[in-house]
């Protein structure tokens, strides 16, 4: 009696354990309904990981809050990213979507256009990284800078690179080379003035970025202004 009771035992506690590590490997929704797996899972830990960071910044973004938050456990979270730094770099990057660069065959209304874009789309994530990231920034002596670098791809060209090209196959702008600083200006301004108000830049102030610094220095010149009615 005593060897089969030991043996049901046995078999049942091998059972819970395996049952822990099903649980573990796949987690479930809130409330332990039904189980996620693969990408289901890691769009649940990431989206979840998003919100421990914008509520309690980078000191707060542990292990131990983004698998509550996520409905599962820390060894799952270990499994994918082994670093913290890792499971941040997944964060922001599923976060970090591309901004739409227009094609309306003008240079300066493409330039508007994709500034218009990224104000709406970047200025929330701009204060977030500025603000809630400084902890991150001081521990890995790294910067913002570094930061965005890491989340694009490699080798491609940047939005404005991609503005100017096509304005020079049009024809309104002459084949001359130019430095990159100048080619991405407009959007290292943008970057500046979100830094320095915190806050999303008007829209009068993208136009002047455009036609008072950007079209002369390019050799494009100012719009003409509108004539009147």
């Amino acid at each position: 009696m005593n060897l089969k009771h030991e043996r049901i035992t046995g078999e049942r506690g091998a059972t819970g354990a395996q049952a822990a590590e099903r649980r573990a490997d796949g987690g479930t929704i809130r409330g332990g309904a039904s189980r996620r797996r693969g990408p289901e899972l890691e769009d649940a830990i990431l989206d979840a990981a998003w919100e421990v960071l914008v509520e309690h910044g980078y000191h707060g973004f542990t292990y131990e809050a983004v698998a509550a938050r996520a409905g599962t456990s820390r060894p799952v979270l270990y499994r994918r990213w082994p670093q913290r730094d890792g499971l941040l770099l997944a964060t922001l990057a599923k976060s970090w979507r591309l901004i739409a660069i227009p094609d309306t065959g003008s240079l300066r209304d493409d330039a508007i256009g994709f500034l218009r874009n990224a104000d709406a789309d970047r200025a929330g994530m701009i204060t977030l990284m500025s603000v809630q990231l400084v902890d991150y920034f001081r521990a890995t002596g790294t910067s913002l800078g570094e930061l965005r670098d890491t989340l694009l791809t490699p080798g491609q060209a940047t939005a404005f690179e991609m503005i100017v090209a096509r304005a020079v196959e049009r024809g309104e702008l002459p084949d001359v080379p130019r430095s990159s600083r100048v080619v991405n200006m407009p959007l290292d301004l943008l970057r500046h003035d979100m830094f320095m108000t915190m806050r999303a830049v008007p829209d009068e102030s993208i136009v002047e970025i455009v036609d008072e610094v950007w079209l002369p220095l390019l050799g494009a010149g100012r719009p003409a202004p509108p004539s009147a009615a």
